[in-house]
């Protein structure tokens, strides 16, 4: 064998075993995520018999009789889109269509724009996208090429690293006072991508992870509420900011 071609070959097998270690590593981290607590979640949505769920393609949705808006929810990243379906429930019940998205491998980086599937849909008027920690930074990242399909962005435990502030998008950020996942820096960095008009609600004793149902987070608080308070708390903001 040649000079050339050996060295060729090494360098081949040098790349071909950084590619199998990267590929590995993506792969142990994207299977390893929150699941979430089926017996909570059960628990929840079974004391709710008014309010009915559609599975359809990548998403739930959930609804009660009547709506007046509907809202897209991006789930947060590296946890199992169901964790939110008591928030969603809470939400049906307050009047809204709910779509809940199923990201692939559960981090919605991988399909920013998965709104533009529903959006429009049942003949509703008003729509919203929301979304929880890096989903709501997709869902921002969703308005922001989409605003004109849009009446605002909700926000819960997240920021916007898009330009929205030009936009006649209404705006709704949501954290918990004892949220150590969510990095304030970066927070109050981009609160000028929000427009400017944004409400913002902080919900005392709250946490990062209790938007849904799937334990404890790493690197979270400790809440001073309880699980189900912080999403029916959270229900009942939203329900005022959209207004309908």
């Amino acid at each position: 064998m040649s000079k050339v071609k050996k060295r060729f070959l090494i360098a081949s097998i040098s790349i071909l075993s950084i590619l199998i270690i990267v590929a590995s590593a993506f792969f142990i981290y994207t299977a390893i995520y929150y699941h979430a607590d089926n017996t909570a979640v059960n628990a929840y949505i079974s004391a709710k018999p008014a309010i009915h769920n559609d599975k359809l393609s990548n998403a739930l949705a959930v609804y009660s009789d009547e709506w007046k808006a509907g809202i897209v929810f991006y789930p947060g990243g590296k946890v199992e889109y169901t964790a939110y379906s008591p928030l969603m429930y809470a939400l049906a019940e307050r009047g809204y269509y709910c779509i809940l998205v199923k990201m692939p491998l559960n981090l919605a980086i991988f399909k920013p724009n998965a709104a533009n599937n529903f959006i429009g849909s049942n003949d509703i008027a008003h729509w919203y996208i929301a979304g929880h920690s890096l989903g709501g930074s997709m869902a921002a990242k969703c308005a922001s090429s989409n605003a004109e399909k849009l009446d605002g962005l909700i926000l819960l435990g997240a920021y916007s690293i898009n330009d929205l502030s030009s936009t006649s998008l209404k705006a709704l950020s949501i954290y918990g006072s004892e949220d150590m996942v969510l990095n304030k820096s970066k927070y109050d960095k981009n609160r000028s991508n929000l427009p400017t008009d944004f409400t913002e609600y902080v919900i005392e004793g709250g946490c990062h992870a209790y938007y849904g149902m799937y334990g404890a987070q790493k690197g979270d608080g400790t809440p001073a509420i309880s699980n189900i308070e912080q999403i029916e708390m959270t229900a009942d903001i939203i329900a005022e900011f959209i207004g309908l």
